[in-house]
């Protein structure tokens, strides 16, 4: 009994010195200031991922969209992912959603544990290549591809899939809080709330 208490206790360490890590305040503050310049500007988010990390893009753009006001959209949708790999091949279809869903000016935040996935990684450099804003969630390797082309880039020090997942989906949403916040806040100093 006595180990699986340490067991625990051990990996729920993980997640606290991840969640609670204050190096990481910056990255998020310039990303909610980002979330709200591409609202601002009447530009949209468009948020994507594989497997775990497609499931906290698909929460996000709900959120974002929803509680923020902020017009997200996450590439989720089944007739998409399968029309869109048989026609491209799966290591194609975000890059090619961003291609046909991106207007100049949006956006995009892209999702992978390993920052290894070959299909996340084409389509964070061909939102690079359209001059699109992009942000990246990543864990694992320190060096892994997709961490270098984000910006900002977030990272957390863990190979556990679970703990890199929720991390992500808790700093993303913090974001989303952040922004909800400062829209209130500016609307209330306007007199609109």
């Amino acid at each position: 009994m006595e180990d699986q208490r340490k067991w625990f206790s051990d990996y729920f360490e993980q997640y606290r010195s991840h969640l609670f890590d204050e190096s990481i305040s910056s990255q998020l503050i310039e990303l909610a200031q980002r979330v709200a310049a591409t609202h601002a500007a009447g530009r949209k988010l468009m948020v994507a991922g594989n497997g775990g990390s497609a499931a906290i893009a698909s929460h996000a753009a709900v959120d974002f969209t929803k509680a923020a006001g902020v017009r997200c959209v996450s590439f989720n949708e089944p007739a998409l992912i399968t029309c869109f790999a048989n026609d491209f091949g799966y290591e194609r279809w975000i890059e090619k959603a961003i291609e046909y869903y991106s207007d100049e000016g949006d956006l995009v935040i892209l999702i992978s544990s390993s920052g290894q996935s070959p299909n996340v990684v084409r389509a964070a450099r061909a939102a690079r290549d359209r001059a699109l804003a992009l942000a990246t969630f990543t864990g694992f390797e320190p060096d892994n591809p997709l961490r270098a082309l984000g910006q900002p880039s977030l990272w957390v020090d863990s190979k556990v899939y679970n703990v890199v997942e929720n991390v992500h989906q808790i700093w993303l949403l913090a974001v989303c809080d952040r922004v909800v916040r400062e829209t209130a806040r500016i609307r209330v100093a306007q007199g609109l709330a």
